[in-house]
């Protein structure tokens, strides 16, 4: 499965690349006067890359309604110190494919660099970084 995501993640980045000079993104600017898509976009990158990188023993929280070995992965409803190392990793990398985004735009004609593109995108991100933690927490207290 990690496989699986980490291709998806990969695609996803390239197609964020590709699309910058697209015809597409000038069309979409009519609905997108303030730039806000790049909440979902980065968001929906964030996501990708948390389950290319979540540890094996963690993915039953996520696809299983029952894991026989839940007690050894939480403590307390907290999340493993690694896990959240990853994410801190996962929201860095997508952080800096944002920043290369819009280094990448300065040079596309017809775009342009912008400080707030990239605020947008930490929004993203820390939705993104948030859900994903609250998500295994809510699963592992449906379990009993």
């Amino acid at each position: 499965m990690r496989i699986l995501f980490s291709i998806l993640s990969i695609a996803y980045i390239a197609g964020i690349f590709l699309f910058a000079d697209s015809s597409v993104v000038s069309d979409l600017s009519t609905f997108n006067p303030y730039s806000v898509l790049h909440v979902p976009l980065y968001g929906i990158l964030t996501v990708l890359l948390i389950f290319s990188f979540l540890p094996r023993e963690m993915r039953p929280v996520l696809w299983q309604h029952r894991c026989c070995s839940m007690g050894s992965l939480f403590h307390r409803g907290q999340l493993p110190n690694n896990l959240m190392t990853r994410f801190s990793i996962v929201g860095l990398i997508a952080l800096g494919i944002g920043i290369a985004d819009e280094i990448h735009q300065a040079y596309v004609p017809g775009r342009d660099a912008s400080v707030t593109d990239v605020l947008l995108d930490m929004v993203g991100i820390i939705f993104a970084l948030l859900f994903i933690p609250w998500l295994l927490k809510t699963k592992k207290s449906l379990i009993p």
